[in-house]
């Protein structure tokens, strides 16, 4: 059984976790874009698939790289998110808002050593869940430029058969592979199929 001063640190962590809907990403700011259904949550949800199907593919833990990604963001909810611009300026204690986040409550050394793994980026699961957070953001881009975002266009630098930053920081082969084609392909490629005129 579970102690109720347990319980009362998860169901509070469980409310700070709903914190993640509410928290906008900052690179709307650079992207002169507002997109409302863009925020950490959202972001985190594509990624934790994205990592599923490379860590699969790619013969890794994928509890691991699942529980990583569900990770990788979670200190924003005291810290927001930070462009590169904001980056340049700013200090965040990441290790410091985890351990506070994460050190009181059931499994804690667990979530504790995930972070860290991922934060140094040593193990192929690590290097997986970096590259699922910089192909998410890709495919974002590429929704942005589908919607007419000029400043989405010269970060994806389309045409240009130029590496864009993001892309340079890929990790995996098939990390490459798929932004290639995310370039390539156009957002509503997926249901363009399934067009009728005709009703079930």
């Amino acid at each position: 059984m579970i102690k109720d001063d347990e319980v009362k640190r998860l169901v509070s962590f469980f409310f700070e976790i709903g914190v993640l809907r509410k928290v906008p990403r900052a690179h709307q700011q650079t992207l002169l874009f507002q997109d409302l259904s863009d925020n950490i949550a959202s972001h985190s949800f594509r990624v934790t698939f994205i990592g599923y199907f490379l860590a699969k593919e790619l013969g890794a833990d994928v509890s691991k790289v699942i529980k990583m990604c569900l990770l990788h963001d979670l200190e924003e909810t005291r810290s927001g998110d930070q462009n590169w611009v904001h980056k340049r300026y700013l200090k965040v204690f990441e290790d410091e808002i985890r351990q506070e986040q994460l050190g009181n409550l059931l499994n804690s050394e667990e979530l504790l050593e995930l972070s860290r793994e991922y934060e140094q980026r040593k193990t192929l699961e690590a290097k997986i869940t970096k590259d699922a957070d910089n192909i998410e953001q890709v495919l974002l881009l590429k929704e942005y430029y589908w919607q007419g975002s000029k400043e989405a266009q010269d970060w994806l630098k389309l045409g240009s058969g130029i590496e864009t930053e993001g892309e340079k920081l890929l990790f995996t082969d098939l990390g490459r592979q798929i932004v290639r084609e995310a370039k390539n392909q156009n957002p509503s490629d997926w249901w363009n199929s399934f067009w009728t005129s005709k009703r079930r």
